[in-house]
């Protein structure tokens, strides 16, 4: 673009700013002129609307803009409610020798009395380079951990302080088909006292979120931006600006490093040809050295309660998920129990669905199964009312639930050439699937007896023609009639 040009863009640019302002002004004078003809009462009125919607906006705006506080970092369970649970997991036949094991290991790192250091990050952007430069020619260590977390290595060196420490390089996330090694990668930096994060740009939002997770726990955080090396000082100052506004005041410090490692690129020859070229270049870590140095200073000890609430906190997080799995296969067999109960209930009812006063104990029992497996605390009222609810459903439901079964029929006619009581008894199926599916579903969620998002569920269920379930209740049926 010429600088002629330019400047007539910059000139019609200006005027169409003034030609704005000149409007703005005329149409102001114009309101004002038109405010001031008003009657005096209706001057008044329209005068305090518009302090009040300027003091609305003002104070929306304030809002919107305040800063905002620190998230608080994850409080966790104290350690003999985890190890109650994990016990309690134990009985169930779970497999707990992981969590036990992570218990363990929080004890030996205590008495070892090292520093240990996670080094954290996306793949590709220089983390066992990094490492290599903190502590050049070590050799990867071995620990208690050795056999489940094969994929992390630890590097034994002094700390810039002089102290020792063990420094941890873990498997690179947002790997595709990686979860399982981005699970380990997580599971350490945890474990450490502090953490390094490499990034080797500007951060993007995986990384943001991954910043995020770690300042939740209260680890401590250094933000390491590699290959500073390839920037100019300016692309580094803006690159380190737009850093530290992404990173939102989460890592104790950002500091730009250059790890150094090995460069390809062709060179070419006088005559012509072409080679390719193999060089290292010079590692600058100084600045993430310093702030090592002021981060690790008040020695493993000190930092020994953040680590063990980060590593206490993770673990309540997975014993969390391990009892959730249980609770579903668990709520699995329940239902699975009181459904075939109810088949063989069901051969003296009257009409399928028209009440469940036959079946009303054993409701009530799954009820009960189902709220003292999820640790919900219910009532004889509230169990009442439940099931006074699934009898109104019921009710209104009775040409569904005939409609579903009587289609599960013809679909399996081994069972319907054995008479309409197959058919009450195929419903009663439906009806305790549905009912303590829903249920449990709704405890697992709500961790109450939420009995409106229960009984929505329970007509979904009742609704759901599909082959599979249709499938599995028609081979419980007929199983159940057999052994009857």
């Amino acid at each position: 673009m010429s600088r002629r040009f330019r400047l007539l863009v910059a000139t019609i640019g200006f005027a169409a700013v003034v030609w704005l302002l000149l409007a703005a002004l005329d149409r102001a004078v114009a309101l004002a002129q038109r405010f001031m003809g008003l009657p005096e009462g209706l001057r008044w009125l329209v005068g305090g609307l518009l302090v009040a919607l300027a003091v609305l906006g003002a104070g929306l705006a304030a809002w919107w803009l305040r800063p905002r506080k620190p998230r608080a970092p994850v409080v966790a369970p104290d350690r003999a409610s985890l190890e109650a649970r994990i016990a309690q997991l134990r009985e169930t036949d779970a497999s707990v020798e992981e969590l036990r094991s992570e218990l363990g290991e929080l004890d030996r790192r205590r008495e070892s009395a090292h520093v240990y250091v996670a080094v954290f990050g996306e793949i590709s952007t220089g983390k066992s380079t990094l490492i290599a430069a903190l502590v050049p020619g070590a050799a990867p260590g071995s620990d208690v951990l050795g056999g489940t977390t094969r994929e992390i290595a630890h590097y034994e060196g002094e700390t810039p302080a002089g102290e020792r420490w063990m420094i941890a390089d873990v498997p690179g996330s947002a790997e595709t088909g990686g979860e399982s090694r981005e699970r380990l990668a997580r599971h350490e930096a945890l474990r450490a006292h502090a953490v390094i994060y490499v990034c080797a740009g500007d951060l993007t939002r995986t990384q943001a979120d991954e910043l995020r997770w770690l300042g939740d726990f209260g680890k401590p955080l250094l933000l390491a931006v590699n290959k500073a090396d390839q920037w100019t000082l300016a692309e580094r100052e803006r690159i380190l600006a737009r850093v530290r506004e992404r990173a939102a005041g989460i890592p104790d410090a950002v500091v730009a490093i250059s790890a150094g490692g090995e460069e390809r690129f062709t060179r070419r020859l006088p005559d012509g040809d072409t080679e390719e070229v193999t060089r290292r270049r010079a590692a600058d870590v100084r600045p993430l050295l310093d702030a090592l140095r002021r981060l690790l200073a008040p020695g493993a000890a000190a930092l020994e309660a953040l680590r063990e609430n980060a590593v206490l906190a993770g673990l309540h997080e997975r014993t969390a998920e391990q009892e959730s799995v249980y609770r579903a296969l668990e709520s699995e067999r329940i239902v699975h129990r009181y459904a075939r109960r109810a088949i063989v209930g069901a051969m003296a009812a009257v009409a399928p669905g028209s009440d469940l006063v036959i079946q009303g104990i054993l409701a009530t029992g799954m009820v009960r199964a189902l709220a003292d497996l999820h640790g919900v605390r219910v009532t004889d009222v509230e169990i009442d009312n439940l099931l006074r609810q699934v009898r109104m459903t019921l009710r209104t439901g009775t040409s569904v639930v005939l409609a579903v079964a009587g289609n599960a029929m013809k679909a399996f006619p081994g069972l319907g050439t054995l008479g309409g009581g197959v058919l009450h008894a195929f419903a009663y199926a439906l009806i305790f699937d549905s009912f303590g599916r829903g249920l449990a579903a709704t405890l697992a969620e709500r961790h109450t007896l939420d009995q409106a998002d229960a009984g929505e569920r329970m007509r979904e269920l009742l609704a759901d023609a599909g082959t599979s379930r249709l499938r599995r209740l028609a081979e419980l049926t007929g199983e159940a009639l057999r052994d009857r």
